[in-house]
């Protein structure tokens, strides 16, 4: 059941958005696509913006392009990193904490899909459960008490894919050994993403600190997104759904509704409200009931903590 759109129904917009002067925004995976565009409205606002990619090339363009783009003095650097390996992340972790003093929002952007076999992470993850989950899950419990000291937002940018595919945790093998699919191990990997941060949104809750936890989708927008890793039919119908698509910049609306609007819902899920939540306004998104299972969210914590390395008692 569609929800009634609390912005209006023109949905929300960047122009709500204020002078964003002294404020610091981290994202993963901004050198292209929906954060790329996420960067530019925030630096465009007056905010800094600290990039975390695995590219430096490709960060250093994605930088000089924001710059042509937004004026000479946008204040935007980059840290290097690559979620599917667990000692970069916390190379990069480290540097963040060494580098950025305040962080006012930490965007979880970056993300594989529809990887066409099986691969593994240097760690022994699937790549997208270890890219998408296993990579912030590990990156978040790190610079976690910078967030809490900031009194910080976090943002997980989960996908509609959580939907679809089984709509639970397959424990019993994360790494689909016995059944992989592009599609289906991919809405895993967001399924478990978005488990984490309703569990994460709650246990801040409980604990009483200082931070909050939102997430949204960006609905079907071009970026670059299973693009380079996808399947020849998944590039194929990709190609076909093009024309239909929204521009990444609408792909980056609901990263920065979250990281800038006041009196967000709890427990919400934010994005495009029409065409099945592929495009058209923004506002709040119905959200799978399944994605709010404590129990599952326990054993997912528990596993997270195993799996990266880290305790994390929250």
């Amino acid at each position: 059941m569609a929800k009634t759109n609390p912005f209006g129904p023109k949905g929300w917009t960047p122009e709500r958005v204020g002078d964003l002067t002294g404020k610091t925004y981290v994202i993963t995976g901004a050198n292209a696509g929906a954060g790329f565009e996420a960067a530019k409205i925030l630096l465009s606002k007056g905010a800094a913006v600290v990039m975390l990619n695995r590219s430096a090339p490709k960060s250093e363009a994605a930088i000089a392009k924001l710059k042509q783009d937004v004026g000479a003095d946008a204040d935007v650097r980059f840290i290097l990193m690559d979620l599917a390996d667990l000692a970069s992340v916390r190379q990069a972790a480290e540097q963040l904490l060494t580098e950025v003093p305040q962080i006012d929002a930490f965007i979880e952007n970056a993300a594989i899909a529809q990887v066409a076999t099986q691969k593994l992470t240097k760690d022994g993850f699937e790549s997208q459960l270890g890219t998408n989950h296993y990579g912030h899950f590990l990156l978040i419990r790190l610079v976690f008490d910078r967030l809490v000291e900031s009194k910080a937002r976090i943002i997980i940018v989960g996908s509609g894919g959580h939907k679809m595919g089984l709509k639970r945790l397959q424990l019993d093998d994360m790494n689909f050994d016995k059944n992989y699919n592009p599609h289906v191990t991919y809405c895993h990997s967001k399924f478990a993403q978005m488990m984490f941060a309703y569990d994460l949104e709650r246990r801040v809750k409980s604990a009483n600190l200082p931070v909050s936890v939102h997430v949204c989708h960006p609905g079907m927008a071009k970026t670059t997104l299973a693009q380079e890793e996808s399947a020849g039919f998944i590039k194929f119908m990709l190609t076909i759904a093009a024309p239909f698509a929204q521009s990444a910049e609408r792909g980056a609306w609901p990263e920065i509704l979250c990281a800038t609007e006041e009196n967000l819902k709890p427990f919400a899920y934010y994005g495009p409200t029409k065409r099945n939540e592929m495009g058209g306004p923004v506002g709040e998104c119905v959200l799978e009931a399944s994605v709010l299972d404590a129990e599952q969210a326990q054993k997912l914590w528990t596993l997270s903590e195993k799996e990266t390395g880290v305790t994390w008692a929250l």
